[in-house]
């Protein structure tokens, strides 16, 4: 059933949280558009996990086909990550009011490591498509594992920005991504493999 859906219903999901801030985005109360903050970095992060999660998922299923479908289709996951992080950059941005209130804070921890994660997305949004693919040839992989940089800067960000208070939500969303990476290592440099017979 997955494997049937249009990518364009996918988007149209991904687009749906967003679809639910309009009212914030377009209106002029100013409480309720710096009420975006979180929801948009947090739909950025849990996009972007998601994203992350389907080749160690692919391991661990034996090539289920749900997660085959998550494979296939995470690129749209991730992209849907940037949109929702330079949305996040946006509100940020217009809720500082000036560019000398952001310049104060850029070298605050918190806000650093956000900028740093928002830099490391644009190329990742950058070469996500199949002309990227093509062109970056054996460089795309590389390129692409700038996901993990990416990840924990935005896992600095989020705790570094709420204290110990931010510790359990980002841990509710970034430890299956910490088990699954692990899982992903363990899968392809260390798990013993059936030797091969001899010839």
């Amino acid at each position: 059933m997955l494997s049937r859906l249009s990518p364009y219903w996918l988007w149209l999901l991904l687009s749906v949280p967003a679809l639910g801030m309009t009212t914030a985005l377009l209106g002029d109360d100013a409480r309720a558009f710096h009420r975006l903050l979180h929801p948009t970095g947090e739909f950025a992060a849990r996009f972007m996990i998601i994203s992350m999660m389907a080749t160690p998922l692919l391991y661990l299923t034996k090539g289920a086909d749900w997660a085959r479908w998550l494979k296939a289709n995470r690129r749209y996951f991730g992209l849907a990550a940037f949109f929702y992080a330079a949305l996040h950059t946006y509100v940020y941005l217009v809720d500082k009011g000036s560019l000398s209130n952001v310049l104060a804070q850029a070298t605050h921890l918190d806000m650093f490591a956000g900028w740093v994660a928002l830099l490391v997305f644009i190329p990742l949004a950058a070469t996500s498509t199949d002309r990227a693919v093509r062109w970056l040839g054996t460089w795309w992989k590389p390129v692409q594992r700038l996901t993990y940089l990416a990840a924990a800067a935005t896992l600095l960000h989020w705790t570094a920005l709420h204290g110990w208070t931010g510790w359990p939500p980002a841990l509710v969303h970034f430890a299956p991504l910490a088990v699954l990476t692990v899982y992903r290592l363990w899968w392809v440099y260390l798990r013993q493999r059936p030797s091969r017979p001899a010839v």
